[in-house]
């Protein structure tokens, strides 16, 4: 029972990445329909953002409730929905609408299963498991675009993934027994299963645990860091490196394609490594991928898209499988739930204000953003490693 339990969560992660990368898939073919500007995609992303945020907060409380099973049936099921929704909206308010329960779905699955992954697993497992989440947002494009090709519609290609999701949904509810039964991990912790506690951590009591503003302002770093390269990459090599842009177009997957590989590799470097290791590893690899954008024209911008990837590939999984070593496991997923929101705080505010930047000096300060988000992270996590040691001295 626990390796099928394992197996839908794998599933799991895989059905968190496909609707992660529809929008940006569908978008060219959409917003003419909706007799809208290309750039309101900004507008549905932000609120599936923010709603996400807000989910992301109040999963603690959510779990604690209902049990990492229930939420994780819940979340599907309404994301499930949401994206029926998308499929049979017909203006560009009801996407508006729509993406409210999109957003709120993603952010407490996430945490949740998150949480009961690093409560309950071994750290190659978190490893594996978001590399299914690479394999997720590959497979969201690849959908959408068969049933563009296939004459069907936008429209189809969101109805597909909703059925991928409905069909998840029913295997959750199918499998809710087994989620009060421990995964096999290192940690043995109830958490995460109704009446464990009394209540959730309030965002004041979680800010005051040693070490948890430095862990959010690490994931506000990361995913800064890997939106703004997701996003920019492509238009770096095109308008400063000089690649024709159906070209850079092409190149702009090497980055996805590198996390996806890395972390299917990671999963085995953290059996001699610890979390800690991991993420340093990464960082160093990261800054190379960074210098090789900085190489005269461009020559090496797309193996830095590669090994930005793989620098990138151990960061997010290993510091999620770390919270419940860091600050226990009665408060990692408050902790894991506030990571998650600075997460998405760093990708609504970085990318755009590189984007203005861009605009208003130069591309050119592509490589410079890159490593100055790298810096901080990198003083970030030593502040977090430092203020853990320092909690456990006091003890």
């Amino acid at each position: 029972m626990v390796h099928l339990l394992l197996a839908v969560i794998y599933l799991s992660f895989i059905s968190l990445g496909l609707p992660d990368s529809l929008l940006g898939a569908a978008w060219p073919s959409m917003y003419g329909e909706f007799n809208v500007p290309v750039s309101y995609a900004g507008a549905i992303s932000m609120i599936i953002a923010f709603c996400t945020v807000v989910s992301s907060l109040q999963s603690d409380r959510l779990t604690r409730m209902l049990g990492t099973g229930k939420v994780t049936a819940i979340s599907v099921a309404m994301t499930a929905a949401a994206l029926y929704a998308f499929s049979a909206s017909h203006s560009f308010w009801m996407l508006c609408l729509w993406a409210v329960p999109y957003g709120l779905g993603a952010g407490s699955v996430d945490a949740s299963l998150n949480n009961y992954v690093a409560l309950h697993y071994k750290s190659c497992h978190m490893s594996w498991l978001h590399c299914m989440w690479g394999v997720g947002t590959s497979l969201g494009p690849y959908i959408m675009g068969y049933a563009l090709t296939s004459q069907k519609g936008w429209n189809t290609g969101y109805r597909y993934v909703s059925l991928l999701q409905i069909v998840l949904a029913i295997l959750l509810v199918a499998t809710l027994p087994f989620w009060k039964q421990n995964g096999g991990g290192s940690k043995a912790s109830s958490c995460g299963i109704p009446g464990t506690s009394a209540r959730g951590l309030t965002l004041g009591e979680v800010a005051g645990i040693p070490g948890a503003k430095s862990a959010m302002g690490t994931f506000f770093c990361y995913c800064a860091l890997e939106q703004t390269a997701g996003l920019w990459g492509s238009s770096y090599l095109a308008l400063y490196c000089g690649v024709q842009p159906e070209v850079a177009a092409r190149y702009a997957g090497l980055f996805f394609i590198g996390i996806t590989v890395g972390r299917a590799i990671s999963g085995f470097l953290t059996i001699l490594l610890n979390d800690a290791r991991m993420v340093r590893l990464g960082l160093l690899v990261a800054v190379a991928g960074v210098a090789m954008f900085a190489w005269p024209k461009g020559a090496l911008a797309p193996g830095g898209l590669v090994f930005l990837g793989l620098g990138c590939s151990p960061i997010y999984p290993c510091l999620m499988h770390a919270a419940p070593d860091y600050f226990g496991a009665d408060k990692s997923q408050a902790i894991i739930g506030v990571q998650m929101a600075s997460a998405y705080i760093g990708i609504c505010l970085m990318p755009p204000l590189f984007g203005i930047l861009a605009h208003h000096i130069t591309m050119a300060l592509f490589p410079v953003y890159l490593l100055t988000l790298l810096i901080l992270m990198a003083a970030v996590h030593e502040c977090l490693l430092k203020n853990v040691r320092a909690a456990r001295n006091d003890k």
